[in-house]
């Protein structure tokens, strides 16, 4: 500065001239000597130190480059260069250095914030982030990082310690857990889901409070995202896993088993004792022959231990139609390729009522995923709709429009044909 002023008052110039333009001048000299440390951070030493962490070709490095965590770093050097040049211009010197070091301190929390953002997408990178999710604590660690530096910038304008803004802020403690209660909670419930494993990334979970039904797709520190079946998205309060009551399916997709149950309603007219010509029949069945004829000879032996009168078929031991049937499904269901066999597998009835016998499959799928799983139901119930006939039985259904008209129409016939045979008397 000196020099520059000496220089200026050769050429004549007064001491007011000369001191505001020198302070000029050195303004500008100070500003050019910032923009050239800057491109040489960024166009050398960042392309030096990018090429460095590209050797290494692990996906952390890529993700600290992408995240921009060096290039906000090289941000601190114009700061620096103007903190320490500030007693260049003693007047201005401590507002000079205040407003630089609140910005090396805005800049470092950028660049920690940057490379917080890096390392929880390199965490996410890994399995067991869909087991822990950190996201949540990541914010924590935001939020806090935020207020203290907040404090720190707020003290270096007035200042003052620190600790005199931390030990007002005691005062509003109240105020500040009102203002970061959903915070505060969604904390406290990320640990719970977290140490208790209720939720991760990828599980299907129901929540009919919230209208949700589908995958979960992000945990924060207040929210759950929850993408619905209908591509719809349902945000669910963090704290709302805990204090209510949800469905997690995980257990079932990683069982590797998914529940059928459902029944088919069998008209309660249609079920008879079988006759020697039905069982003929349905030992030409494929998954019957061997059923029943140990099953026939089992029933015989009894009848004849027992000296039962077989002039009645109510006497006894008999088949009946829906118990084959029955069977039959079973032993359908044990040679289905898509089944899982070594879960439960019961076909069975239901109690009787309005609308018939319900008979119930209550088996497991061997494939989780939900198409495969509604085409495996699908096509089982297709197949016993269809057989229910060659057993002499009927699956109930409540009249249709369809019913009733023919039956209208068979009332019309038989009118017709009754006035026809009574026309056909008076001419003879």
């Amino acid at each position: 500065m000196d020099f520059i002023r000496n220089q200026l008052q050769r050429y004549g110039m007064n001491d007011t001239m000369t001191l505001y333009v020198s302070n000029i001048l050195m303004v500008l000299f100070i500003a050019a000597i910032c923009i050239i440390a800057n491109l040489i951070t960024k166009r050398i030493v960042l392309n030096v130190i990018s090429r460095l962490i590209s050797k290494y070709r692990h996906s952390w490095s890529t993700t600290v480059l992408e995240k921009r965590v060096f290039h906000k770093l090289s941000h601190l050097v114009p700061a620096i260069i103007i903190y320490f040049a500030a007693p260049v211009f003693p007047v201005y010197q401590p507002l000079i250095e205040k407003l630089a070091a609140v910005y090396m301190i805005v800049a470092t929390i950028n660049v920690l914030n940057a490379l917080l953002n890096a390392f929880e997408e390199i965490y996410r990178s890994f399995e067991i982030s869909k087991i822990r999710p950190v996201k949540g604590y990541i914010q924590v660690v935001k939020i806090v990082m935020f207020i203290v530096g907040g404090i720190i910038v707020i003290s270096s304008l007035i200042g003052q310690n620190p600790l005199y803004i931390l030990s007002g802020l005691g005062a509003l403690s109240a105020v500040l857990m009102l203002i970061f209660k959903d915070s505060i909670l969604g904390l406290v419930a990320g640990i719970q889901l977290s140490s208790n494993d209720m939720v991760r990334v990828g599980d299907w979970i129901e929540m009919p409070n919230y209208n949700a039904d589908g995958d979960v797709i992000d945990i924060t520190l207040n929210t759950v995202k929850v993408m619905n079946f209908d591509k719809t998205i349902t945000m669910i309060p963090s704290y709302a896993l805990i204090s209510d009551s949800f469905r997690n399916w995980r257990s079932m997709q990683m069982s590797g088993g998914r529940r059928i149950k459902r029944s088919i309603q069998v008209d309660a007219t249609s079920i008879v004792f079988c006759t020697p010509e039905m069982v003929q029949e349905f030992k030409k069945i494929h998954y019957l022959t061997d059923y029943l004829t140990t099953r026939l000879d089992e029933i015989e032996a009894y009848n004849r231990e027992h000296r039962i009168n077989r002039d009645s078929q109510v006497n006894g031991r008999q088949l009946t139609n829906v118990g084959v049937f029955r069977e039959y499904i079973q032993r359908y269901l044990r040679h289905h390729p898509k089944i899982h066999q070594n879960m439960t597998l019961i076909v069975r009835q239901l109690a009787p009522g309005d609308n018939g016998l319900p008979l119930e499959i209550y088996a497991f799928s061997n494939d989780t995923a939900w198409a495969v799983y509604e085409s495996v139901q699908a096509d089982i119930f297709d197949h016993i709709f269809a057989v229910a006939p060659t057993f002499g039985l009927r699956i109930f259904q409540n009249p249709t429009g369809h019913d009733i008209a023919r039956v209208k129409e068979n009332e019309e016939r038989l009118a017709a044909a009754g006035i026809e045979s009574g026309n056909r008397l008076s001419m003879e």
